[in-house]
């Protein structure tokens, strides 16, 4: 995990609709950057639906909230529809973002090893900073907390 004070890194990937969108995009304005393993598991939907749920609330605080995974743009466009996230999804499959904020790592799970994505968010400030740092987060708990950051 990156280390708070930190300057992001900077980052060009395709959103669910096929556009561009890089860190800088959003300079300005706080970040909520949050990656997860996969579209449509279980965990996974319930943070995005939380995220989307409180969105409003995020946009608010003048925050923008951006998920990562390494799921295809074409699944991250499913899981948007299906779900009414209202926020932007970012299609890592070459998995260079995730390894540049430290997220890639050896996963073990019932006693099998495996390279997946730890759930971690980030929130960097409006100059690219990282001001908050959260790994192996609880997915239906951590749109609340982040919220409760941004206060």
């Amino acid at each position: 995990m990156l280390t708070i004070g930190t300057i992001a890194p900077e980052f060009a990937l395709q959103d669910q609709n096929g556009e561009m969108r890089s860190l800088s995009d959003y300079s300005g304005q706080k970040v909520i950057l949050y990656f997860y393993p996969k579209d449509m598991t279980a965990g996974c939907t319930k943070q995005a639906c939380a995220f989307g749920e409180l969105y409003p609330h995020f946009r608010e605080k003048g925050a923008a909230v951006i998920g990562v995974s390494k799921d295809t743009v074409a699944s991250h466009k499913k899981f948007e529809e299906k779900y009414g996230l209202p926020f932007t999804l970012l299609s890592d499959t070459e998995k260079k973002v995730l390894q540049a904020y430290d997220v890639w790592k050896e996963k073990k799970l019932y006693g099998k090893v495996s390279m997946g994505v730890v759930r971690t968010t980030y929130l960097i400030d409006e100059n690219g900073v990282i001001i908050k740092a959260f790994g192996k987060v609880k997915a239906a708990e951590n749109p609340a907390q982040m919220l409760g950051e941004l206060e």
